[in-house]
């Protein structure tokens, strides 16, 4: 099992030299990203560095499941394995932006294959807790973040060669959602999309809209210019896949939380909205995997790892 690293305070650095105290990184530095689309979760890995030979970071990526037959495949994480090898990059983190439902993590893949430290915010213990009850995972799941190797705090800043990333809480959509700040770059997780489609639902156990509400704004006070990568794309049927946008198209365009919009027309919109949805497709197999770390449930007797399918819970 991972080792978990303590969450510094403000003015305690952490376990190693690569993570440090809250001191934001520079928001003038313009990180290279490179982006990753995975067609059948509608998903985007970033590859985020200072150019070839330099230190980098994953966040976000994608282990290939076929609900039907409950295969994996590597296919999308190997093409970001690829994409580092071709550009002689070193692998320092492998950052969660949340456990995602729409998707399983391809983490320990990675880690396998190119090095780096796996981690996630810090409160993904809460979640853990209330996914072991809904699943009733074996009494050995430990709810305390240790299949991570890392947690992050809020406004924790973490190093990557001359690049840094702060850490920013932003729960809503699940109530251990964060984004990562590298620059002029802000990788939002599910918080936001782009404009023409709004905004995370805020249905899952431990969601609340007024939170994300108070999570976008705390992203849309950033600098108009400050570059925001989404951790998915659903297009309308006018437009190719996009994964990129401002602050300032999101505050003037987004069509949930555009300039002038309350937190109460939020909050009612957001709500009956969200009574209309369909739980992800792979929601039930994602969050199991997971809240593990992208790691599978261990093997059973007869040497084949399970996922559970609760009845009737969600």
């Amino acid at each position: 099992m991972n080792t978990l690293s303590p969450i510094p305070s403000a003015t305690t650095s952490a376990t190693t030299s690569s993570t440090s105290s809250a001191v934001p990184p520079a928001a003038t530095r313009k990180p290279q990203v490179h982006g990753l689309f995975d067609k059948a979760t509608w998903t985007v890995t970033y590859v985020v560095h200072d150019g070839p030979g330099t230190a980098c970071a994953i966040i976000d990526s994608v282990l290939d499941y076929d609900p039907k037959s409950g295969r994996t495949r590597t296919t999308s994480a190997d093409q970001v394995i690829a994409y580092v090898k071709a550009h002689n990059l070193q692998l320092q983190w492998i950052l969660e932006t949340h456990a995602h439902a729409d998707h399983l993590s391809a983490a320990p893949y990675l880690k396998q294959h190119l090095g780096g430290r796996i981690a996630i915010g810090a409160r993904i213990t809460g979640v853990q807790k209330v996914f072991k009850g809904i699943f009733n995972l074996e009494p050995e799941f430990a709810v305390d973040g240790s299949q991570f190797d890392v947690l992050l705090g809020d406004d924790q800043v973490i190093e990557f060669g001359a690049l840094s990333a702060r850490v920013m809480s932003v729960p809503g959509h699940t109530p251990a959602c964060v984004a990562y700040q590298v620059g002029d770059a802000v990788f939002v997780g599910d918080t936001l999309f782009m404009p023409d489609v709004g905004t995370a639902r805020c249905d899952f156990p431990g969601g609340d809209a007024r939170t994300l509400y108070a999570s976008v704004r705390r992203i849309l006070s950033l600098p108009e210019d400050t570059r925001l990568f989404m951790c998915h794309d659903y297009p309308p049927r006018n437009r190719p896949i996009e994964f990129q946008t401002t602050v300032a198209a999101q505050r003037q365009a987004n069509i949930h939380m555009h300039d002038g919009i309350s937190e109460e027309q939020f909050v009612q919109m957001r709500t009956q909205r969200d009574a209309t949805l369909e739980m992800p497709v792979l929601i039930l197999p994602a969050v199991q995997i997971n809240i593990r770390a992208g790691h599978l449930p261990p093997k059973e007797a007869n040497g084949t790892a399970y996922v559970k399918i609760p009845l009737n819970a969600l």
